[in-house]
């Protein structure tokens, strides 16, 4: 049987990186509600359509440099060629197994078929087509990589820390030696240095003989020294006091609480500033999870009031409601790291605007979006006294600059000894990230 070979040209799918197309709509796949500010973005739709897919992926295409010049050429056709609705079809066939891939992979899935509840519907009198479009739901393992993509984007230059670490300047003993040995004392890791060990029996015998302990000419049934070399495995007797032990930097553990500001003010004025902080979220989360196996992170979000989240839930969380409860926040958190028994606790707090809401003891909210109410500031301030005094430190990302929310910020940074850093959304990863490596290296008292 004969074959008949021709020249392969490649299918355009093949050249596009999905995972680099995932990257490019992450925007998309992390929504907040910022395609509709002004509504309710919690009961919001319209960024999770396959239409806005869609739109997302033919974006990427064409815009941000996922399809290579050279296909994107082939894919229009040639000027000359004047038959525009042939490669409109082709782009939409593409974008169409470009969308099926995606949910191969698992990144996204699709609603569930309604053709026959429509049918049903038809049959047994219902009123036309009632179903709205038709949407997709983002997968844990888009979420997971897009954690993992945020992470190296933002430390890529930096380099990778050692996993399970936060370096002091504290001694202790462990695996890696990195200062001189030391007598060993009970409760040390039995990391025993051997040629400090060794060293002390043979000088300790060394000492004994010229003393004169040992006995010269003893007999055979005389007890030897310890150290004394045995006469019939020629092995040097090592006591309790030659133990020697390595030391290594001290390996402190961390419990954070990642505290959100989802007041509605976090997508207003022309600038989506929550997307960036579940990024971040995100990016945090996965550090902790591959290299600081020891820490412990939760998620808290606030607004009229607080709550806690899973993790895996934080890339499809929403902004809303809409004022900023900042005491109850911190009050969730502060109770969350009391739970925790580290070396260090902190909490990172990502906000944009002043306290405005406050719940009074009988669970009732109170809520004022003039200015810095004094009622509501001194509450606060009393919750930042209270980390304090748990030992809790409060390191602040403040995503404005009016004079009165720097004055506020500042004062907490003061009140719990911590940081208050004046960012924008587009350089929020990198402080938050550096911050919390940074936090490692300190010495902890």
């Amino acid at each position: 049987m004969k074959y008949r070979y021709t020249k392969y040209t490649g299918d355009l799918l093949d050249q596009i990186d999905l995972e680099d197309l995932v990257s490019k709509l992450s925007d998309l796949l992390l929504s907040s509600g910022f395609s509709n500010p002004w509504g309710d973005p919690s009961s919001s739709d319209e960024d999770r359509t396959m239409q806005a897919l869609h739109d997302a992926i033919l974006e990427a295409l064409f815009s941000d440099g996922v399809l290579p010049e050279d296909a994107l050429q082939a894919l229009l056709g040639e000027p000359a060629d004047g038959d525009q609705e042939k490669a409109r079809q082709q782009i939409e066939d593409l974008i169409q197994q470009i969308i099926d891939r995606l949910m191969q992979q698992g990144f996204v899935t699709a609603a569930p078929d309604m053709d026959d509840e429509r049918e049903h519907r038809r049959g047994t009198g219902g009123v036309g087509d009632t179903t709205g479009p038709v949407t997709f739901e983002v997968t844990d393992k888009a979420l997971d990589f897009l954690g993992y993509r945020a992470l190296r984007d933002l430390l890529g230059s930096i380099g990778r820390s050692s996993a399970g670490r936060h370096d002091t300047r504290h001694l202790s003993t462990g695996v890696e030696a990195i200062a001189a040995p030391k007598p060993y004392e009970f409760g040390d890791t039995m990391n025993l240095d051997p040629s400090s060990t060794i060293l002390n029996a043979v000088q300790r015998l060394h000492s004994s003989r010229e003393a004169g302990v040992a006995s010269r000419g003893s007999g055979d049934g005389q007890a030897r020294e310890p150290g004394t070399p045995s006469p019939e495995s020629g092995f040097i007797d090592v006591d309790y006091p030659d133990l020697m032990v390595a030391q290594s930097d001290y390996q402190s553990s961390c419990a954070t609480v990642i505290m959100l500001d989802c007041s509605h003010s976090m997508i207003l004025y022309g600038e989506d500033r929550f997307t960036p902080a579940k990024r971040v979220a995100l990016a945090l989360a996965h550090l902790i999870r591959t290299q600081y196996p020891g820490d412990s992170l939760h998620a808290v979000l606030f607004h009229d009031s607080a709550e806690e989240i899973p993790l895996k839930q934080l890339g499809r969380v929403r902004v809303g409601p809409f004022y900023t409860n900042t005491r109850e926040g911190l009050r969730l958190a502060r109770r969350i790291l009391e739970r925790q028994r580290k070396d260090m606790r902190q909490i990172v707090m990502i906000t944009d605007g002043k306290p405005s809401a406050l719940t009074r003891p009988d669970g009732q909210i109170y809520k004022n979006a003039f200015g810095l109410d004094p009622f509501i500031v001194t509450e606060t301030f009393a919750e930042v006294s209270a980390c304090q005094k748990a030992g809790i430190m409060i390191n602040t990302f403040m995503l404005a600059r009016d004079p009165d929310l720097v004055a506020f910020v500042r004062r907490v940074a003061a009140i719990c000894r911590g940081k208050a850093y004046f960012t924008t959304p587009y350089t929020l990863g990198q402080y938050v990230l550096m911050d919390y490596m940074d936090r490692k290296t300190k010495t902890i008292h």
